[in-house]
């Protein structure tokens, strides 16, 4: 813990000058350790360069590897002094001893400086064919890192094809780090890639019993560049990598697995297939055993793949069923996917496991599981009576943020399953006191109003929802101002006291634009066509279905590319979150099934890809095809990535885009009379200028005073309404 101290300038100089006998300089180390871990802990030590730099000359391995972590931290702060340990650098690249070769040119490597790659470059080209494979695999990372600093200096001085001749190495952890270099190359890069032939991947993966569990997972992931030209190709790796499913390490069996799953979409015959999703299965599970962070990531990567391939683990729900010790982001997760795993068969074991569910005490938790019971009930037909059993007895347990939940569930239901439960709805309205989230309110609102004709009381019950409709959110006033609308049509006489109520309070006391434009819609409707008004309000709604969650299989295929990374945790495209990222698409080959194809090409249309030139002829055979092709294109003709990155933040400004085009091709197919006066934003609105609704431009005897119609006094509480249009009387366009 003496370590963890901070110390004095001053202090670290006495003691770094200190010239007393110091045996095996082990008073040097220990004080050349006291400042590193200061600088770990965010110290500015750059004063003390020279008296550190100054043991660069000491021999003793120790003291070397701490003086140069010293050098990595600040030589690129102290660039007027960099020359001196440069030197020093340079003539330990050539020292006898491999690990001081390796250590000197890590160092220069991690200092990000024009002058130190450009000394580096002649010791880099040796070491890259150094006789020591700890030398060779440590500069196949360092031409990686001088790429990323300055990528035209190493294809000026052609090290990619260093690096490529480096994946025929004997030694597996040269060919690893060589295959790693390449790799972030070629993901950062616009005009290189990387592309291995069957030679070569078959020599990678002979490799991996060699290497260490990280080497095994970077050896994996570069397959990902080895495009199978037909079915029997892809099934031999297949079968080569089905034996890594077993590692003790999550990383790599992830890693498999997304290879195992890239390549079956090369591989033709279902059987097969279907035989090695069977031996998915065990290691996926085996997985749930792991710390609640790792299950985690194997539970959000299991989503993506039983939306993929749904045979796997589609005999294994009970493993997904929740304990009571899981936090409770491993319980969400594992309910997405019961729910997915749910078929005719197990439902009903999946609905008691539910139902205990939405018992619990945490909240969150509760609603998932509810709102997984209405799900369950759309999407098996046959399941919908016992799923509405199960809420209605929840209905009745008479916890409030229960209620909330499984009204909104129904609303749902009711959509999916039309005149089926009506009788249940008296269920629903006698629970209106325990109604306090919005979205609840918007639920049983819209339940309500869809059902106005089927419930005796429904004005009075959207009576009770109006007495606070101007400080409510605007969703429930959306909702309230819809249902009264409907409520009005459907059932004239109860609802003429409350559309003319509900219309002034949308057009003269609230400022919400959406409620604004929506209540002068249905003002215009119901003054000029009841019957257009009543076909567009209740037209017939778009049957709710379950194929609203399933992914887009292009986006499904592109992220089970990236199994094991962010992307498959949040289940978005890597340029959505990091700057510069490529998409991964499956590549085409004769091999690839038809509809992968399709939805590769569909999603790549997007994206511009480097023009492949001809292999690059191998060194030791100029006249074979090298295993490994450089794919490059002229800087001038570099691809510009254009990726829609869509947040869930945006959903909903696309959910209100396509509700504006809607209303608009409604107003549009309305064909409004030329005597009508439009309000224009660009003109100045007059005060109180009012158009009253005179016969010609109200239909003539429909809107007449006869108190038997109830269409009467709706056109008479128009008349004292304002319908605004602009001073100099143009007509103007109506926004929507």
């Amino acid at each position: 813990m003496e370590f963890y101290q901070k110390v004095k300038i001053q202090e670290f100089k006495n003691e770094l000058n200190d010239k007393r006998k110091d045996k095996n300089y082990a008073n040097l180390k220990l004080n050349l350790k006291k400042v590193l871990t200061n600088i770990t802990m965010g110290y500015d030590l750059s004063p003390l360069f020279k008296d550190v730099l100054q043991y660069i000359i000491i021999k003793d391995i120790q003291v070397k590897k701490l003086v140069y972590f010293y050098l990595i931290a600040y030589g690129k702060q102290r660039q007027d002094l960099i020359h001196h340990p440069i030197n020093h650098l340079l003539n330990d690249c050539a020292d006898r001893n491999p690990l001081v070769r390796s250590l000197s040119l890590r160092t220069m490597s991690n200092i990000h400086l024009p002058v130190v790659s450009q000394s580096l470059l002649d010791p880099l080209r040796h070491c890259l064919s150094d006789a020591d494979p700890y030398v060779r695999k440590t500069a196949a990372i360092a031409v990686a890192k001088i790429w990323f600093n300055n990528p035209q200096l190493v294809e000026k001085e052609g090290l990619i094809r260093y690096l490529r001749d480096l994946l025929a190495d004997s030694n597996a952890s040269v060919v690893a780090n060589s295959v790693t270099a390449l790799n972030e190359i070629a993901e950062k890069s616009t005009n290189i890639s990387l592309k291995l032939n069957i030679t070569i991947a078959n020599r990678l993966i002979s490799s991996l019993g060699e290497c260490s569990e990280w080497s095994q997972i970077y050896l994996l992931e570069s397959l990902l560049h080895f495009t199978p030209e037909n079915s029997q190709d892809a099934t031999i790796l297949v079968e080569r990598i089905s034996s890594r499913l077993q590692h003790s390490n999550s990383a790599v069996v992830l890693t498999s697995t997304k290879i195992i799953l890239y390549l079956f979409n090369y591989i033709k015959d279902e059987s097969v297939i279907n035989f090695y999703c069977n031996k998915l299965s065990p290691p996926l599970i085996t997985l749930l055993s792991s710390p609640p962070e790792v299950q985690y990531v194997a539970l959000r990567n299991v989503l993506l793949i039983i939306q993929r391939r749904p045979v796997i683990l589609k005999n294994d729900v009970k493993v997904f069923f929740v304990k009571y010790l899981d936090p409770i982001y491993v319980k969400l997760a594992k309910l997405e996917i019961i729910y997915r795993l749910a078929n005719q068969n197990n439902y009903e074991e999946i609905l008691t496991e539910l139902v205990e569910y939405a018992t619990e005490i945490d909240v969150d938790f509760v609603k998932k599981a509810i709102k997984l019971i209405g799900r369950l009930a759309i999407k098996i037909e046959s399941a919908s009576d016992a799923c509405v059993r199960s809420l209605l007895d929840l209905l009745n347990n008479d916890i409030t943020y229960v209620t909330q939940e499984v009204i909104i569930v129904f609303r749902d239901i009711f959509r999916k399953y039309p005149n089926r439960y009506d009788n249940y709805i008296p269920d629903l309205t006698s629970n209106l006191d325990a109604i306090t989230d919005s979205e609840a309110k918007s639920s049983m609102i819209w339940i309500i109003g869809e059902c106005a004709d089927k419930i005796p009381n429904s004005n009075e019950l959207l009576d009770d929802f109006l007495w606070n409709f101007i400080d409510e959110t605007s969703d429930v006033q959306l909702s309230l101002l819809t249902a009264t609308v409907k409520l009005f049509i459907k059932t004239p006489h109860q609802g003429q006291d409350l559309v003319p109520r509900v219309l002034n309070w949308a057009t003269q006391d609230i400022d919400n634009p959406d409620l604004r434009d929506r209540a002068f819609l249905y003002w215009r409707l119901l003054s000029n066509d009841p019957n257009a008004a009543k076909d567009i309000i209740l037209s017939s709604k778009p049957t709710i279905s379950t194929e609203v969650d399933k992914m887009d299989r292009s986006l499904l295929d592109s992220l089970l590319l990236h199994v094991g990374s962010l992307s498959s945790i949040y289940h978005k495209q890597p340029s959505a979150f990091i700057r510069g990222a490529k998409p991964r698409y499956l590549p085409d080959s004769p091999a690839l099934d038809s509809y992968s194809r399709r939805a590769a090409q569909a999603a790549a249309a997007r994206h511009d890809h480097p023009t492949p030139l001809p292999s690059v002829p191998s060194p030791e055979h100029p006249t074979e095809e090298s295993p490994v092709g450089i794919t490059q294109s002229p800087t001038s003709m570099r691809p510009v990535s254009v990726v829609d990155n869509i947040n869930p933040s945006d959903s909903s400004a696309r959910h209100n885009l396509a509700a504006d085009i809607s209303r608009m091709s409604i107003i549009d197919s309305m064909s409004p009379s030329p005597s009508q006066t439009m309000y224009s934003p660009t003109s100045p609105v007059t005060p109180g200028a009012y158009t009253p609704l005179s016969e010609a431009n109200t239909g003539g005897d429909v809107y007449n005073n006869d108190p038997s119609n109830p269409y009467a006094a709706l056109g008479d509480a128009f008349d004292d309404s304002p319908v605004l249009h602009s001073s100099d009387t143009q007509l103007d366009e109506f926004l929507i």
